[in-house]
């Protein structure tokens, strides 16, 4: 009886190869949440500065336009599969971002410390190692079994 060993075979669906592609997006959402939290760090600090605290320095509508690259991130992570749990602590953190954002000064200081788009990207990405991770192991006790 032939062994079929899956972890071996690239695993392709419409002529894509999947982990090269969830690889290259996780790339990107990396991109952007870093871009968003942390453009910069100001010199001899661990303070990070991105677009969302420049932009977000303009009342009401920077927060609202920074919100728009938090709500993709989110919606990209969905497609990717994240979990509802993973999903709902990346909207909390979005939403709080949001709304104490808006606040004068405060919401300034609180954006700089906070940085809810690298959390989000962290937050999908141990999602999807997890999830990884059990897959592995229902697939090689499924083959153990065969």
């Amino acid at each position: 009886m032939n062994t079929l060993y899956i972890d071996t075979l690239p695993r392709y669906v419409n002529g894509m190869n999947i982990e090269q592609n969830i690889d290259l997006e996780l790339a990107r959402l990396r991109n952007v949440a870093w871009r968003m939290d942390a453009l910069f760090y100001v010199p001899r600090t661990n303070i990070s500065v991105g677009l969302d605290n420049i932009v977000g320095l303009v009342p009401v509508i920077g927060d609202a336009l920074t919100a728009l690259p938090s709500l993709w991130l989110i919606n990209e992570a969905r497609k990717l599969g994240a979990s509802p749990g993973t999903l709902a602590y990346m909207t909390l953190n979005t939403v709080l971002d949001f709304f104490v954002g808006m606040v004068p000064v405060v919401g300034d200081i609180f954006d700089v410390i906070y940085n809810a788009n690298i959390r989000n990207y962290r937050a999908l990405e141990r999602n999807l190692n997890k999830k990884a991770a059990h897959a592995k192991t229902v697939q090689t006790a499924q083959i153990a079994y065969a």
